[in-house]
């Protein structure tokens, strides 16, 4: 077989080794912000990150970028652990910046005193105002030219804690006139009298995003920092701050930036995704709706199909958006190879068969899944007292619905031939029960004349009496249009899909009763489903995870 073409970043890692890096010298990292649970989008940043570890038998780092204690707490990185674990992945090093935060600070009084730092006494809303616009350079701070000594006794006041919040930062000295906004003087500490979710009350300023991550990446011997695309401005600030610790003694860090992974139909910002939680759009973080990893494992995502998902979309230089309906092919496709197969009705009505004994019951037998010789066979109950899908029976039907229609035939699946006959109706007018009559010598696999007669329709069934109440969660897609965040400004809510979740109740045939959570099966005819929990009442709960097929309309 052919091996697959390099990717861009594959590309450039391969001209490094050529030009004389060591292989030995190989490590990568992916770094989350604990301040949230991962979604969508940081899977293709974790499958690029470990993929470049196993494919150059590299290193790879997970590091908390913890440098906000206001926003980050210990259960994100829990739940974050959590998540890349189950995608199968293990990291070589758990490492934290708030490990860092000594080294940093002792870099930064070296900033200082190399000339290239100073302590800005501004208020945000003052140092915002100097910064200028991308055509016009900005001012200098009237503390700019302070003397190192001031600068060096003043920073080390702040981490005294003897300044309130706001009163002072640190900033790097370049260029405020830079034609990139992001060199224009950045502010490189602050401070927080916030406790920190690892080091408690010990620090009381912290340092920014900047000039936290580059060093970070230095401290580990990172030789890669594979960034999204938004980081690609950072870049000239992270070759700056690494130029100002010079000489260096360990590699150099690189950073290159790709796309990120832009899905249709949802957002995949964390302080959007917030929002969704906190206004009680979802339920919470691992709602089935939301693009979280804990929400698509608990909708019944597989890890293998998220990662062909990230394979299928590719890595690429420019943004773009991702078609949902090709995530949902991809957890379609390998759900169809390892999902059993079981009979569930979502929306039953009753129906009998009036020539069938009563009171009988007997054994058919099903195969579990066509697509895997080695998952066997079942034995379903089958009697004359059935629940069948209300959408699979009319009155009166024209000839292109085949389906159950009165005077006309149809299988139930792995049983009999059956006819419809007549309906009883409720005191509302609607039916309530569905009569029949079936041939005896039509069962499925019985090897007769009869079980070989062809009929256009197939009908899913469980009995009465031996299937199990459920309850299902009908998700659909969170949002009814294909960019609901493209108007920054605009209130998520409205596009809100008001139908994204439909609760009924059904039956299953009872092969699943002794199935645990997270079980995968194919609702014939219907789609695929988790069993995610057991409700209140006892039923089994089950949570849709995607149709048979793409219903939705091309945009």
């Amino acid at each position: 077989m052919a091996e697959r073409p390099l990717n861009f970043i594959e590309h450039i890692i391969e001209e490094d080794l050529k030009s004389g890096l060591s292989p030995k010298h190989l490590r990568f990292r992916f770094p989350p912000e604990p301040n949230g649970y991962l979604h969508i989008g940081h899977i293709k940043a974790i499958c690029l990150n470990f993929n470049m570890g196993y494919r150059y038998k590299a290193p790879v780092n997970l590091r908390f970028d913890d440098t906000n204690p206001i926003k980050e707490e210990s259960q994100f990185v829990e739940a974050i652990k959590n998540d890349i674990s189950w995608l199968g992945f293990s990291w070589d090093k758990e490492c934290y910046a708030s490990d860092y935060f000594q080294q940093l600070y002792d870099w930064a009084i070296l900033l200082i005193e190399r000339g290239l730092a100073y302590v800005d006494s501004q208020n945000s809303e003052q140092i915002a105002s100097q910064k200028g616009t991308p055509t016009q350079a900005g001012k200098n701070s009237p503390y700019r030219d302070r003397t190192i000594e001031e600068n060096k006794l003043l920073f080390q006041q702040m981490k005294g804690g003897i300044f309130d919040e706001g009163c002072h930062v640190l900033r790097a000295k370049i260029d405020m006139a830079s034609a990139n906004m992001l060199l224009r003087d950045p502010v490189i500490y602050r401070i927080l009298n916030k406790p920190h979710h690892r080091t408690g009350d010990e620090w009381c300023i912290y340092p920014m995003y900047d000039w936290t991550h580059g060093e970070s990446d230095y401290i580990e011997s990172i030789s890669h920092s594979l960034c999204s695309l938004e980081f690609k401005p950072h870049r000239d600030l992270y070759d700056w701050f690494l130029d100002a610790l010079s000489p260096l003694k360990n590699i150099r860090p690189k950073q290159r930036e790709f796309a990120r992974l832009n899905l249709s139909y949802t957002v995949t910002s964390k302080r959007k995704l917030k929002k969704l939680v906190d206004q009680g759009h979802v339920d919470g973080w691992d709602d089935p709706r939301l693009p979280t990893i804990s929400g698509l494992r608990k909708r019944g995502y597989t890890p293998e199909s998220l990662k062909n998902f990230v394979k299928a979309a590719g890595i690429a230089k420019r943004d773009n958006i991702i078609d949902a309906s090709l995530l949902e092919f991809s957890v379609r496709d390998h759900l169809n190879k390892i999902a059993p197969r079981v009979m569930a009705v979502t929306k039953p009505v009753k129906l009998t068969i009036k020539n069938y004994p009563a009171g009988q019951t007997e054994m058919v037998t099903a195969i579990n899944n066509p697509e895997d010789e080695q998952a066997g066979q079942r034995e379903i109950p089958f009697s004359g007292d059935l629940y069948i899908e209300q959408d699979d029976f009319r009155e009166e039907a024209n000839r292109k619905f085949f389906r159950l229609s009165i005077g006309k035939e149809v299988r139930l699946k792995n049983a009999y031939i059956i006819k419809g006959e007549e309906v009883i109706r409720n005191s509302d007018g609607d039916i309530e029960e569905i009569i029949c009559t079936y041939d005896p010598l039509s069962k499925s696999g019985s090897g007769s004349a009869e079980s070989q007669r062809k009929v256009k329709g197939t009908l899913h069934w469980v009995t009465r009496l031996d299937s199990l109440p459920i309850q299902i969660n009908l998700y659909d897609r969170l949002f009814s249009v294909p960019e609901p965040d493209k108007n920054k400004d605009e209130d998520l809510g409205e596009h809100v899909n008001k139908q994204s979740l439909e609760i009924t109740n059904g039956y299953i045939e009872p092969y699943v009763l002794n199935s645990p959570l997270g079980s995968k099966f194919q609702f014939q005819r219907i789609g695929y489903f988790i069993l995610d929990s057991k409700n209140d009442e006892g039923q089994l709960v089950f949570n849709k995870t995607v149709g048979l097929r793409d219903t939705w309309q091309k945009t």
